[in-house]
């Protein structure tokens, strides 16, 4: 009845199987790290690490340094992005802050604020301690 071909192995992080969400309407206060793929729809105030992907949907609000694999902004982030591969900002996406990544796609529309370092085969994190750190307000500016 079920070809064990086709199982997806638990521990594959790019698995739909293992997604990370914060739902709109839910705020969280802390940091964040996982090695699976996470979807921020609501609120996160403080740093996220993931190895996997990161969206942020268009009600997401991210306030806080972010590491990760590949990423795809429709939301807002306040603080620096370090994205090894491929960031997309989304022509609802706001960013203020610095960005380090692999490549970059930016659709018209969307909003940034900062200084961009394109990492060309040369290792993100080293890249991102050149960048001047960012001054950020003590409220997030956007209201829900």
């Amino acid at each position: 009845m079920f070809k064990g071909g086709n199982q997806v192995k638990p521990s594959d992080n790019n698995s739909p199987d293992r997604l990370n969400r914060i739902v709109e309407g839910t705020e969280v206060t802390g940091n964040i790290k996982t090695e699976s793929n996470i979807r921020i729809d609501g609120i996160l105030n403080g740093n996220l690490h993931t190895s996997g992907r990161l969206v942020i949907g268009p009600s997401g609000f991210i306030k806080g340094e972010i590491t990760c694999g590949n990423a795809d902004v429709e939301g807002t982030i306040e603080g620096n992005i370090h994205v090894s591969n491929i960031l997309t900002l989304r022509s609802s996406a706001k960013v203020q802050g610095n960005i380090v990544t692999g490549k970059i796609v930016i659709e018209n529309g969307a909003d940034f604020d900062g200084n961009c370092r394109m990492a060309n085969g040369k290792d993100v994190s080293e890249l991102a301690k050149d960048l001047p750190e960012l001054e950020t307000e003590e409220e997030p500016s956007v209201v829900y």
